[in-house]
């Protein structure tokens, strides 16, 4: 596809506004994606996150407003977001050796049965296919049971200490790059709006979409039912999609959309994640934040920073707060590891500071299941 984020630049560059200070972990590499972004050819608005990191076809961690379709803003991963949900079951309850086993079931999928009842329901009979619903899928995605350590917020939640949640991280499970590499080399100067690639796109993209939203409700109702609890959904926040925003068209890269002014904030299995509240009273962010810490190292450099001793991969499936990883991928279980991602907390003091987020809650890892891989 060739290098996707160079080429014609437009003599009028977009705004940035850039939502972290100094003090933030930055790579100058995103930094200048953003500046190349930025003078793309009907671009007119660019915001950067504390969690902005380097990615293959554009900053990750960004929203970008355009009069025009850019699907690399997207990625191949149309429709990724995280949904948070409450559990029912007292934190006393909850035996983490007995609830890593028990998640295994993540591996095998939705029921056929049930998973075509949702997409019916959802409106995607005849649109997009059943396989794969209810499976997390590889890179960062993930499946997290985690008790609430604090509530900052009482009036924006229900949520109490020591309530458990579950936080779903997942897409459209391959779904999302079919699409993408299915498009022909005009995706690479964007699609004019009311263009026939534009609607054929569009129409793949929000299917796609909405399945992955589908996909998600479905982990956090096995995963649910396999610890014997129900899942009541607190929000669901798409980070990777392109929809209509006044007479434009808003890209959201990594950049999460707040459902009823709600966001989680993604942690590692090392950090804490967080419940913020998004006011939307910053017109330059786009209507956007933060969908997590962002990576502080690209998976190819953790290879070289963590020993690959028996021992210390062992140590990986441990969290210094007492919780539990299970990952039977050794490739995933390094590149993944909680080093490999920026502090979430000195993200949510960017956000904070420039009045875009507050926190709700703070959760804690306990549970952090991905995949079984060699281990099933």
């Amino acid at each position: 596809m060739g290098n996707p984020i160079s080429g014609e630049q437009s003599a009028a560059r977009a705004r940035i506004s850039k939502f972290y200070n100094r003090a933030a972990w930055i790579d100058g590499r995103a930094e200048e994606q953003l500046e190349q972004v930025a003078g793309w050819p009907g671009m007119t608005a660019v915001a950067g996150f504390p969690d902005l990191h380097p990615g293959r076809f554009g900053p990750v961690g960004a929203a970008f407003l355009a009069d025009r379709i850019w699907p690399q803003l997207v990625g191949p991963d149309i429709g990724c977001g995280m949904a948070l949900f409450r559990l029912d079951l007292p934190r006393r309850r909850l035996k983490l050796d007995k609830a890593a086993r028990r998640l295994a079931v993540l591996e095998d999928g939705a029921d056929l049965h049930q998973a075509l009842a949702a997409l019916d329901a959802a409106g995607l009979t005849g649109l997009i296919g059943p396989e794969a619903l209810g499976t997390i899928g590889g890179g960062n995605h993930f499946c997290e049971v985690q008790v609430v350590g604090e509530v900052m917020d009482h009036t924006r939640t229900d949520l109490q200490k020591d309530d458990l949640c579950l936080l779903v991280h997942s897409g459209s499970r391959g779904r999302g790059a079919g699409i993408f590499q299915g498009l022909d080399d005009s995706w690479k100067q964007g699609f004019a709006a009311e263009s026939d690639a534009a609607a054929r796109y569009l129409a793949l993209h929000d299917a796609a979409t909405r399945w992955a939203r589908v996909n998600r409700a479905l982990i956090a109702s096995s995963a649910s039912e396999a610890l014997g609890s129900e899942a009541r959904l607190i929000c669901d926040t798409v980070h990777n999609h392109v929809v209509p925003h006044s007479d434009s068209w808003l890209h959201r890269k990594g950049a999460a959309c707040p459902e009823g002014g709600l966001v989680p904030l993604a942690g590692s299995r090392e950090a804490p994640s967080y419940l913020l509240e998004v006011p939307n009273t910053v017109p330059e962010a786009l209507g956007s934040v933060s969908h997590g810490a962002g990576r502080k190292y690209d998976r190819s450099s953790m290879h070289g920073r963590i020993r690959k001793t028996r021992s210390d991969l062992a140590a990986l499936t441990r969290t210094r707060f007492g919780g539990r990883v299970i990952c039977g991928d050794r490739d995933l279980l390094l590149e993944e590891a909680g080093q490999a991602y920026k502090d979430p907390e000195q993200v949510l003091q960017n956000l904070v500071g420039f009045g875009i987020a507050n926190a709700v809650a703070r959760l804690l890892p306990l549970v952090t299941f991905k995949t079984m891989g060699g281990a099933a």
